[in-house]
């Protein structure tokens, strides 16, 4: 018998000691999946957390994804620190895009200039994991994510041509999604049967 209170003792006090790294939407946390489990599981008080993480993102448009990193204190408190959005966010937010290439390399989604390069590394450089990194790796970077997205970066762009490509690529989207949904029903469709 006291060796099961010594367990449960023991099991009780696991400490994390590996932060928790996730993405949040600014101003929309709330204690549902997945956020919910995830903080539950390390004992964490997900409605003080939503609260506090709501709180902080006020001032930024809701629903753009925050990457969080919790670190978790042995009294069940913890310290929330948030990073600017991920490169892959600016880059299609200064294409204009909602959706990348679906075959990055072999088709171009959009395109951005060296100007939105530079302003992109500028606001990633104030994040705490690019602190000592220059500022032309940081541009090197966003041209690689850009790249993964399918988007080209030119030297100038004017808006006339951001609006072309934005029209071409109508069609290829609505192409695209169509192809997946017909081979999303036909599996559906396998699986029933």
């Amino acid at each position: 018998m006291k060796g099961m209170k010594s367990a449960r003792k023991a099991v009780e006090k696991v400490i994390h000691t590996t932060p928790l790294k996730t993405y949040v939407p600014a101003g929309m946390a709330i204690p549902g999946p997945p956020l919910g489990p995830q903080l539950g599981q390390r004992g964490v008080n997900i409605a003080a957390f939503c609260k506090d993480f709501n709180e902080r993102t006020k001032d930024i448009k809701k629903g753009i994804p925050i990457p969080c990193k919790i670190s978790l204190n042995a009294d069940r408190s913890y310290t929330l620190e948030t990073i600017n959005p991920p490169i892959q966010y600016f880059v299609m937010q200064a294409a204009g895009l909602q959706r990348g290439a679906q075959f990055h390399g072999r088709e171009v989604a959009g395109m951005i200039s060296l100007k939105h390069v530079y302003e992109i590394a500028k606001i990633k450089s104030e994040d705490s994991i690019y602190d000592c990194v220059p500022l032309k790796d940081i541009c090197q970077e966003v041209m690689r994510v850009a790249f993964t997205c399918g988007i080209e970066v030119v030297p100038k762009l004017t808006a006339e041509e951001i609006e072309a490509k934005q029209e071409e690529r109508k069609d290829v989207v609505a192409n695209q999604l169509a192809a997946i949904e017909e081979k999303r029903q036909a599996k559906l469709l396998r699986i029933s049967a």
